[in-house]
């Protein structure tokens, strides 16, 4: 579950990001809209506990953020968010294994290699884990991350712009396989997007619109 009470964050010189309260419960999914610069990746950030709001309080899988210091932050995030970035950042100087691994390494866990097997598996990535990231397709890279988000069978999934640079089929492939990952998980689901795709892909999702001041939830 994910709640915020009376968010907003400054960036240095700009006007504060006003975000509205919301509520997404448990096994959830919740779509963030608006344009750009309204803030989608910014939520995300202050819910994965990366950034620190101006004011306001967040709740996520039962920990209040405000109350945990950085490298405490650190490690719960590790065990309990699962992070989807717009760019993948896996780190090409490792096989797709080891990307996997060092989720574990960011927990304080050491690795392992069986569940990071059958998460791979899974996702039908399996075949590809000694390879490199180059050496994969974009939608084998996005399937690697996703298994990297998920490893640790995290209560909340964070995805950004997953299906921006994908096409029509691809992007229902992008979707369909997250929320599966979630569904598995009875995880809180949140996805920023502007791609009106996957508001029709998801028609029950909660929806939260920002804009660049105020912002409002939708039904």
């Amino acid at each position: 579950m994910i709640e915020t009470r009376g968010l907003a964050y400054a960036y240095p010189g700009a006007q504060p990001l006003q975000l509205p309260d919301v509520a997404v419960p448990q096994g959830g999914t919740l779509l963030l809209r608006g344009p750009s610069g309204s803030g989608k990746s910014t939520w995300l950030a202050l819910a994965a506990g990366l950034l620190t709001p101006s004011r306001g309080e967040v709740l996520v899988a039962g920990q209040a953020l405000g109350t945990l210091r950085a490298g405490a932050r650190d490690t719960w995030r590790a065990r309990h968010v699962g992070f989807l970035p717009q760019r993948l950042h896996l780190s090409e100087a490792l096989s797709v294994a080891d990307n996997l691994a060092l989720a574990y390494f960011a927990a304080g866990l050491p690795p392992q290699w069986p569940a990071i097997t059958r998460t791979l598996d899974a996702l039908q990535v399996g075949a590809f884990a000694a390879r490199r990231p180059s050496q994969l397709s974009s939608g084998q890279a996005q399937r690697v991350a996703l298994a990297r988000a998920v490893l640790l069978r995290p209560s909340v999934i964070l995805a950004d712009e997953p299906t921006a640079s994908l096409d029509d089929d691809a992007c229902a492939v992008a979707l369909s396989l997250l929320v599966k990952s979630a569904a598995d998980l009875n995880a809180t689901l949140v996805i920023a997007t502007h791609d009106a795709r996957v508001r029709q892909d998801l028609p029950h999702a909660q929806v939260l619109t920002l804009a660049r001041i105020a912002a409002e939830l939708e039904p």
